[in-house]
């Protein structure tokens, strides 16, 4: 009898700690090339429905390295912040996440949807940066003699087809991920560019084909009610410089 009840302890204990082992959960392993950094203080925060942000986790940087972890209830995008200053966002998820901040790059990998994240971003920016150069190829050729409309025709159409691929890109990505917490977020990013919330054709494109999951993300839900609000504003405008132009 006594035997049966330690075996029977015995296999309680072993659940649990097989339980424990494999509860989700996120490690990230950070380390900086970046002089002066030491003793700094990283934040991890979550924007909220509301607007506000909200500390998960932090750490001290101590000789380039710093270290967080803690469980993972659902796939959310954070920002990982040094003071008050947004470094760069990540995908809390489950997994040892590494993170490597330089004077050049900062980039974050090691799980599936952080790996995919930085592709993009890397992608994105190689993009621009090519378009980027194309402009200063422009302001080269004017300095060297060439007439600047002669400039300006030859390369507008590049830097048009450049500018429409990366448009293209961005909106593949954003519909590929509709599902996971990296489209409504790299869908945010991108209406984060524009000064004031509107409803772009690209914006506009890209909900026709949204899932309802998609459109019920409450950042992305407050984004177009604020564009179609202002859209209703600019379209009366219009219409009142129409009418006082008619009457003039």
């Amino acid at each position: 009898m006594l035997k049966t009840s330690l075996n029977g302890v015995v296999l309680l204990l072993t659940g649990l700690l097989c339980l424990a082992s494999c509860a989700k959960g996120y490690r990230i392993e950070g380390k900086s090339s970046v002089t002066g950094l030491d003793g700094k203080m990283l934040y991890l925060k979550a924007l909220q429905d509301d607007g506000d942000w909200r500390l998960v986790d932090s750490a001290e940087m101590v000789h380039g390295w710093f270290k967080m972890k803690g469980p993972v209830d659902s796939v959310r995008m954070v920002t990982l912040y040094m003071g008050k200053e947004g470094l760069m966002p990540l995908v809390l998820e489950d997994g040892k996440i590494k993170v490597n901040i330089s004077n050049t790059q900062l980039k974050a990998e090691g799980t599936p949807l952080n790996d995919l994240l930085y592709d993009f971003i890397d992608k994105r920016n190689k993009m621009e940066s090519a378009i980027n150069e194309v402009e200063r190829k422009e302001a080269r050729l004017v300095l060297d003699g060439v007439r600047l409309d002669d400039v300006h025709d030859q390369l507008q159409h590049e830097v048009d087809s450049m500018v429409q691929a990366m448009d293209a890109y961005v909106k593949d990505f954003i519909t590929t991920n509709y599902e996971n917490a990296l489209g409504a977020s790299i869908f945010m990013m991108m209406c984060s560019t524009l000064p004031y919330p509107v409803m772009t054709p690209a914006i506009e494109d890209i909900l026709k084909t949204a899932p309802l999951s998609f459109k019920q993300n409450p950042l992305v839900k407050d984004y177009v009610a604020k564009a179609k609000e202002n859209m209703k504003l600019i379209e009366e405008d219009k219409r009142l410089h129409e009418n006082m132009a008619l009457n003039n």
